[in-house]
């Protein structure tokens, strides 16, 4: 455990920390923190829990908003409601914790179902007085884009030591068996539900800590910016381009992806979705577990 820590974590945020001091789009490498927590978020409950989360985005727009009504009505420093961002995320882990009855398609449909519902009900015109409804929040007291971006990197700190420790520890060992078998797992002396609801509720407590600091780094936005499927659609897609249950799997999908997707924008942008598409569908058809099983097929050790 400790050598990941010094060996993958540490390396990734020093990068990351010193990145702004040499590149100038600061917006870019914000992002690129983002989605590699949110990326890491969906490896603790798919890559180790074998549940889908197509409605992820969730707990970030809850995050998000958690820390807009902070700011807003008790008028919290920015670090606090970052920390009431992530209970937030908890929150509206435990009232969706029913949805772990369900499995597969049913769960995702469902998970699906009830970020829209999280939605519509921020964005209802009636709630003006404490969301402002469908018009939007803004933050100008709390606007610190540094002091928000190194929130950023302890976030992403605290999401990959939590993979490390569910890739080395026996209480992650025993979330791969019920993902594997839960009838043998529970047969074994797991108890499967309370398992998967830790699980659960870690992944909803880091998309609601990444919802607040990116809620105080953009200061201004509408329920459909927070709530938007684009962040539940690539955080998925580039933890399974990488290899899900890995330390590092998401991480490269995220640098690979999000870096070519950004590159493709800027130099081809009439080709963009074309490219990425093929990229995306030739990837599922010959490298269904990520590009770190290039590395597995040959006997090599993925963290």
């Amino acid at each position: 455990m400790v050598r990941h820590l010094l060996f993958v974590v540490a390396p990734l945020i020093v990068v990351f920390a010193v990145l702004p001091a040499v590149y100038e789009n600061h917006l870019m490498l914000f992002n690129f923190v983002v989605f590699l927590i949110l990326a890491q978020g969906v490896n603790v409950i798919y890559g180790f829990t074998g549940y889908l989360p197509f409605g992820y985005v969730g707990f970030f727009g809850g995050g998000a908003y958690g820390f807009a009504v902070m700011v807003m009505h008790l008028h919290a420093s920015a670090p606090v409601a970052v920390l009431a961002a992530g209970l937030a995320g908890v929150v509206l882990g435990l009232l969706l914790s029913p949805l772990l009855r369900l499995s597969g398609a049913y769960f995702a449909i469902a998970n699906l179902a009830a970020a829209l519902a999280v939605l519509h009900f921020v964005a209802n015109p009636a709630l003006e007085g404490i969301t402002r409804g469908p018009y939007g929040v803004s933050l100008t007291a709390t606007f610190n884009p540094n002091a928000a971006y190194v929130a950023a990197l302890l976030v992403l700190a605290l999401t990959m030591a939590t993979v490390v420790f569910l890739k080395n520890s026996r209480f992650g060992l025993a979330l791969q068996s019920v993902r594997e078998d839960p009838v043998s797992a529970a047969m074994a002396g797991v108890n499967v539900v309370r398992m998967r609801v830790i699980a659960w509720l870690a992944s909803a407590l880091i998309a609601g800590l990444a919802g607040g600091v990116y809620a105080w780094y953009v200061s201004v936005f509408f329920p459909d910016n927070v709530f938007s499927s684009t962040f539940s659609i690539f955080a998925i897609v580039f933890a399974l381009f990488g290899g899900v249950a890995t330390i590092v799997g998401p991480i490269v999908g995220v640098l690979i992806l999000y870096g070519v997707y950004n590159l493709i924008g800027f130099t081809t942008p009439q080709y963009f979705q074309l490219i990425y598409g093929l990229l995306i569908m030739g990837l599922v058809l010959f490298l269904p577990a990520g590009l770190v099983s290039l590395a597995t097929r040959r006997g090599w050790h993925v963290p």
